[in-house]
């Protein structure tokens, strides 16, 4: 059974790791004019900046009815406690507002560099995840529950994660997916899961520079995430797509670029595919920068994104 609907997210919201770069007085300015611009949820990751759980307290305080959602909080940052109680406290003081996407990456050691820093290993993937939620689930309420509660979403790309999504939780946040992608995940999930999926996006007329920049992203998740390069061969592509940097054909496929039409368009083929909303994450060429002005150049157009 899915977890309730709760508040909606609307068809398109943002994605973006750049909030870590910058004060919290301009995170919180940025907050306040993409909730101004109409998007309806506000997705951030996670790194080795703000915690999950601070951040959201940032982002929430600075906006009043825009939907805050982790993208995701690593479970292996945590201990399922700690995340419980504060996802708790998040839901009480931001009713309805709070959505809690949670993941992590599957490594063989016992550890794993991220930044060169060492992090735990998770294990196996649908297995870890299920005893994670449902030691979060077990954690004593000393406090006033929230209401309504806190949604989750997990971070699902294969079909066991997914199932396991719609089983367990609201749905799922797909990243760094095709819409071939989002066409198989709501097969699998049926019809009534909440299925989030977030798109990276060039907003840029000169292809060639576009194409330089959604290049590099796709070059350094493949590289860096072998869990990415499994799903991508699920989904047919090869070593020639994959082996010695990352071909046109995944590279388009992975990323949209161009003008805002082109980007809308991108985004209606994930909603008319499947999808409940699509946060769109920009790329430019310096990540640390907010994408302050791509955002307000797409929103009048991802306005008319819904189908």
């Amino acid at each position: 059974m899915t977890e309730d609907l709760g508040h909606p997210l609307g068809h398109v919201g943002v994605w973006t790791f750049a909030f870590d770069g910058q004060p919290s007085s301009r995170v919180r300015e940025a907050a306040a004019e993409i909730e101004e611009l109409g998007y309806g949820a506000i997705w951030y990751g996670e790194g080795f900046g703000r915690d999950t759980v601070s951040q959201a307290w940032l982002l929430l305080s600075a906006t009043r009815g825009v939907t805050v959602a982790s993208g995701i909080a690593n479970i292996a940052f945590r201990d399922p406690i700690a995340l419980a109680g504060a996802a708790r406290a998040l839901g009480e003081t931001f009713p309805g507002r709070y959505l809690l996407g949670l993941g992590g990456h599957r490594v063989d050691d016992t550890t794993h560099l991220l930044d060169g820093y060492p992090v735990p290993s998770l294990g196996r993937a649908v297995s870890t995840m299920g005893a994670y939620l449902a030691a979060m689930d077990a954690v004593p309420a000393h406090s006033p529950s929230p209401r309504p509660a806190v949604r989750r979403v997990l971070a699902a790309l294969g079909p066991k994660m997914l199932s396991l999504a719609a089983e367990r939780t609201w749905g799922a946040h797909p990243y760094f997916v095709p819409v071939e992608h989002t066409r198989r995940a709501r097969e699998i999930m049926g019809p009534e899961a909440f299925l989030g999926v977030e798109q990276a996006v060039v907003l840029d007329t000169d292809v060639d520079r576009a194409r330089q920049v959604a290049a590099a992203h796709v070059a350094g998740y493949v590289s860096a995430a072998p869990h990415q390069e499994a799903n991508m061969r699920r989904l047919g592509f090869g070593d020639d797509d994959l082996v010695g940097g990352p071909s046109r054909r995944l590279v388009d496929a992975i990323v949209a670029y161009g003008d805002a039409g082109t980007i809308r368009d991108r985004v209606r083929q994930h909603l008319h595919a499947g999808a409940n909303h699509v946060c769109v994450q920009v790329l430019t060429v310096d990540p640390t920068v907010l994408p302050d002005r791509e955002w307000r150049e797409l929103a009048p157009a991802l306005r008319d994104a819904a189908p």
